[in-house]
């Protein structure tokens, strides 16, 4: 791979300073270009020439608009990242759309360095390369322009630089450990690199080699190639979005049988085998949830259904379980400007809690596959393809270790619009109804169709739904209260 790269050649001062003056200004009109555009640029400098991405970083701010450039360098995981799932670091500093997020080293060094320094199995190694093509392709089909770069020095030229560090002294900081070890194993290391170049270098994100003897070269052909990828895009139409709602698919089928039928809403609990019920189940999450927390197990907990189906007497019950310090609500609404700009899942990532903590989502990511299906506010593509971006997402917490537990609060039309006219009648319960609910119950055949699908393609092994029959609210909240206890207590054995 390295050999079929575009050899470095020299640049002299006088013809790189002509070509920079021109690439400059080209590049700050294509940024600011960028700007009202629909689309954000994700740029990744890596390589085995460490000293030269960090100077191109340097170069690239120089010649671009800082304020229009988000920088983020990406060493060891701090302990903040390691309680997290591994790409929560890369997600929360996504560039919004108008905007250039250049990323140093990132995920692709991170595998190659984990897999030289034998900190995982080859195993690991393959299918963190495999995450790293779903992710970019997440970006790219969320409109993003990715763009990476592998900066390259031949052996010699790495045995030249430590030579030179080793007769001046004033010069050896150009050097460290790593650039030693990486010159006395260079061809296993370059092996193992390659393999990773191969495998993560797709049609909607291919590496770009940059051979970097020359510093001239190297910068000119980062730079160049920015530009053309930039100028590329910007003359592209923007595309089309076809966006429509779901009710005629909902109309067209009558009467429609789906899984949220197969659920019994008749059974029902008397008071006082709820109250025995909770109170156990209450102490069991007490003690369970304070052990979790000393042990760093994180649990999400998602409640998803129909209006007024429970879900806040539900989040009630289950916050008298838990010190107050260990647990957060997350209510989701339409998403804000700032969250608009970005991939739809990055305002989930970012809300991701420490380990040991508990998130409670009242609403969450399966938004996308409802409502914004639904009500059109996502297009056809949009909405099929967040399936698999959904279990990829939740993959990705369980592997971190998160208990992730999923449940959806189910009642009848009939018992729905009696608590509607409740809420109506309750001074208290009034800001709980508004039109919007009568609206999206005019909807309802198209919602129950939409959770359907979403059911029967999101339940995965690591992360399956459990659907909630509510028209009991008793029934409904001593069901969750029990399977986040013994879940939580599985967890804790395992």
């Amino acid at each position: 791979m390295f050999e079929a790269a575009e050899l470095g050649r020299e640049v002299s001062k006088e013809a790189y300073a002509a070509e920079v003056a021109e690439l400059r200004f080209a590049l700050l009109q294509a940024q600011y270009r960028l700007r009202d555009a629909d689309f954000p640029v994700v740029l990744m400098l890596s390589g085995d020439d460490r000293f030269g991405c960090n100077e191109t970083l340097n170069v690239l701010h120089e010649w671009l608009d800082a304020r229009l450039l988000e920088t983020h360098a990406f060493d060891a995981p701090t302990d903040e990242e390691r309680e997290r799932p591994e790409f929560w670091r890369y997600w929360r500093v996504l560039p919004p759309r108008g905007r250039i997020g250049l990323y140093m080293g990132a995920w692709t060094l991170r595998a190659v360095r984990d897999r030289l320094g034998k900190r995982i199995p080859k195993a690991a190694f393959e299918r963190a390369l495999e995450r790293m093509v779903r992710f970019e392709k997440m970006l790219v089909d969320d409109g993003a322009l990715v763009l990476k770069f592998w900066l390259h020095v031949p052996k010699r030229e790495l045995r030249r630089r430590l030579d030179r560090a080793a007769k001046h002294p004033e010069k050896a900081w150009w050097v460290e450990e790593v650039d030693r070890r990486l010159h006395d194993s260079y061809e296993k290391a370059m092996a193992t690199v390659e393999r990773a170049l191969r495998k993560t270098s797709t049609g909607e994100a291919p590496w770009t080699i940059v051979e970097a003897t020359d510093p001239h070269w190297r910068n000119l052909a980062v730079g160049r190639a920015l530009l053309q990828a930039l100028e590329r895009r910007l003359a592209e139409p923007p595309p089309e979005r076809s966006v429509t709602a779901a009710s005629a698919a909902a109309a067209a089928t009558s009467d429609p049988y789906t899984i949220l039928d197969t659920v019994d809403l008749s059974s029902k609990l008397d008071k006082a085998e709820y109250d025995a019920r909770f109170e156990r189940a209450l102490s069991r999450l007490k003690v369970r949830t304070l052990e979790a927390k000393a042990r760093g197990i994180t649990s999400l907990i998602v409640l998803e259904g129909s209006d007024a189906a429970g879900k806040g007497s539900v989040i009630r019950r289950l916050t008298r379980a838990m010190n107050a310090q260990l647990y957060r609500i997350v209510q989701i609404a339409a998403p804000s400007a700032e969250e608009k700009a970005r991939h739809y899942l990055w305002r989930f990532w970012i809300r991701l809690p420490r380990a040991g903590h508990v998130v409670v989502f009242d609403r969450s990511w399966y938004g996308r596959v409802l409502v914004e299906r639904v009500e059109g506010f996502a297009t056809e593509p949009e909405w099929r393809r967040a399936y698999s971006e959904i279990n990829e997402f939740e993959e990705q917490l369980w592997e971190g270790g998160c208990l992730l537990l999923k449940f959806w609060l189910h009642v009848d039309p009939d018992e729905q619009l009696r608590r509607f006219e409740e809420r109506e009648r309750t001074p208290f319960k009034q800001y709980k109804i508004t039109e919007e609910d009568y609206r999206n119950r005019a909807k309802r055949p198209e919602y129950e169709i939409a959770a359907n699908e979403m059911i029967a393609r999101t339940s995965t092994e690591f992360a399956p739904w459990h659907l909630v029959p509510s028209n009991d609210k008793r029934r409904a909240r001593i069901q969750v209260l029990e399977t986040y206890a013994d879940a939580l207590g599985l967890k804790l054995e395992g």
